[in-house]
């Protein structure tokens, strides 16, 4: 039979399969033609979900829907599990988390949110988090969301900090129907970001407890200015009595503040759990078991958040695995697409999309300062195989570039005399109430101009640079000090100075001289500085006469110093605002002469091996 066709217009939009196919792009926070949108909406059922030991977890399960109707066919199933409440009621109203993936939903995925033990509207009760039961919840609720109809069988999970930390830990239960993981900044070591340098962090766990203890008693408060409401019962009837159950249950809940305060040392153990907190709840414990899992773990993080964690859970993590570092803090991803990311992970994995994600160089990292069209980067091994490490040597000033009370001078010529600055530690300097140990608590990222703060410490500022140098890498300080007291914090800053004279935030690295002794690490380090800070070690202590040297890992950077600038190290004894418990003020020497050349080392890329 003959079909006759008035138009050809009429005939093309018969035949759309004639129209020109998509183009196919696929890179990272790029993604089309590989993946069609083929939904418009979503159902949201809350349920609960019983546990090998009769505890109930709540659980959002959000399904697509097109044109109102609920998908037929089975799906890959992506999950998040959940320290801050899957869903909230702010203002009457109900608040969900899972809009950050909804492209997701969009192209054929099930979704679900699971608040975790002892949190939410979940059951139970929990000795600190990522405890063995929290561990084993997530090999039970990976293996549930495989096992309904709706569900192809294959299981991927997605979230930030804490939802990103429990990720690993998931792999390492190594359920069989988890294929692929999207943690972002997160942790591999939980003592170095406690205890940086042997400083503990006094900022960051009264303030996440505090947030903790809101939403575990399921209040409404406010979290600098932003609005929490109580959590969102389950479905049905009893719900809202499920719900105040709920919540009795976590009064139970152990203070983390107060155990990590009372794990001052790698190898301490804490008295309420009786367990080295730092070998059972770090994710460094559990890599042999993750690397044997075959999971593929997408690792993110930014560099103005805690780049080494990431870095060290790449190398130390060897599944099928992918690294993504920005110039982000703790809360952000800003100038990536985020979401498109996930899509294109999830579609390799979860779905078999042929779609070159795992043929790219596996690391992708963006470098500061950097003209817009070379920001990002691949490689294919960190640290840089083109790096080469040179020393910075603190020098006499002055540099006329700071009013600092000895503005040093930096160069890359050894000292051939003698040389020191003395000076007492000012104890008001600080980084500023919005810098990397604080961003992920509420506050607008951002340093301030560095130079107020500068004035107050030592200084030593390299002349402006000739051309522009490439710096990425791990920087470490070597200072040789004498005191007149026995311990004193050191806190040392990356800055680059404009020729206005503002000195902008770089990266930055702490020590406690008393726990600064160096011993070796238990994973790979790239054979950078580990500080052994064990309970067994005998303290380092500073002498009036006799220079100490201690070495100061800085967390690894990316950035351009800019031709014009200049390269500024910075050393105060104190950063009130963020650790506030460091020593008292001392008089104190940093050395610079032949016998004691303190120095910062930078790991320096030539440009022509870009």
């Amino acid at each position: 039979m003959r079909l006759r066709f008035g138009t050809a217009a009429a005939f093309l939009a018969l035949v759309p399969a004639l129209a020109p196919a998509q183009t196919k792009v696929s890179r990272p926070g790029a993604y089309q033609g590989y993946s069609v949108e083929q939904y418009d909406g979503h159902q949201r059922t809350s349920i609960y979900l019983t546990m090998r030991d009769g505890v109930r977890l709540a659980a959002d399960i959000i399904r697509p829907t097109k044109a109102g109707v609920l998908h037929q066919e089975p799906l890959p199933v992506v999950w998040a599990h959940h320290r801050y409440h899957r869903a909230t009621i702010v203002n009457g109203a109900l608040r969900t988390t899972f809009g950050e993936m909804a492209l997701l939903l969009k192209h054929g995925y099930v979704l679900a949110v699971v608040d975790a033990r002892g949190a939410g509207a979940s059951f139970g009760h929990t000795p600190g988090f990522y405890a063995e039961a929290e561990r084993k919840d997530t090999y039970e609720v990976t293996e549930w969301l495989a096992r309904q109809p709706w569900s192809t069988g294959k299981v991927g999970m997605w979230g930030r900090s804490y939802l990103g930390h429990i990720q690993y830990f998931a792999a390492a239960q190594r359920p069989p129907s988890l294929k692929a993981i999207f943690p972002e900044m997160a942790t591999f070591d939980w003592f170095d970001d406690f205890n940086p340098g042997g400083i503990f962090h006094e900022y960051a766990l009264p303030t996440w407890r505090f947030l903790t203890r809101n939403l575990d008693e399921s209040k409404t408060f406010e979290w600098f200015g932003a609005p929490f409401g109580p959590v969102a019962p389950v479905d049905g009837d009893s719900g809202e009595v499920l719900r105040a159950a709920a919540i009795r249950d976590h009064d139970k809940n152990l203070d983390v503040g107060e155990m990590f305060r009372d794990a001052p040392y790698r190898n301490s153990i804490e008295p309420r759990t009786r367990e080295r907190l730092y070998q059972t709840r770090s994710v460094a414990s559990f890599r042999r078991e993750i690397a044997g899992s075959g999971i593929g773990i997408y690792h993110m993080n930014g560099w103005l958040d805690e780049p080494r964690q990431a870095v060290l859970l790449y190398r130390n993590l060897a599944t099928p695995r992918k690294l993504v570092i920005g110039p982000w803090y703790h809360t952000q991803t800003r100038g990536f697409d985020n979401q498109v990311e996930h899509l294109r992970w999830y579609d390799y994995w979860l779905k078999g999309i042929d779609n070159g994600i795992m043929r790219e160089p596996p690391i992708y990292y963006a470098t500061v300062n950097a003209p817009a069209d070379s920001t990002w980067r691949f490689a294919s091994t960190w640290p840089l195989p083109s790096e080469r490490r040179r020393n910075h040597y603190f020098g006499a000033g002055p540099s006329g570039s700071v009013s600092s009370r000895n503005d040093g001078t930096l160069d890359t010529k050894r000292p051939q005399g003698p040389g020191e600055d003395a000076q007492t530690i000012d104890t008001s300097t600080t980084s500023g109430p919005a810098n990397r140990w604080t961003v992920g608590y509420g506050h607008p990222p951002g340093y301030p101009d560095m130079a107020p703060n500068d004035a107050k410490g030592w200084t030593y500022t390299s002349a402006p640079l000739p051309q522009r140098v490439l710096v990425t890498g791990h920087p470490v300080a070597r200072l040789w000090v004498t005191a007149d007291t026995t311990d004193a914090d050191f806190f040392v800053y990356l800055e680059e100075v404009e020729p206005t004279g503002k000195s902008n935030f770089v990266t930055d690295g702490l020590i406690r001289a008393a726990r600064g002794r160096l011993g070796t690490a238990p994973y790979d380090k790239f054979g950078l500085p580990y500080l052994s800070q064990s309970s067994d070690d005998p303290p380092i202590r500073l002498s009036p006469t006799k220079p100490t040297e201690l070495v100061i890992e800085l967390l690894p950077t990316s950035l351009y110093f800019r031709a014009g600038n200049r390269i500024r190290v910075t050393v105060t004894g104190r950063d009130h605002l963020n650790f506030p418990g460091s020593p008292r003020a001392a008089r104190v020497t940093i050395h610079r002469s032949a016998a004691f050349p303190s120095h910062l080392e930078l790991p320096i890329i030539p440009e022509a091996s870009r």
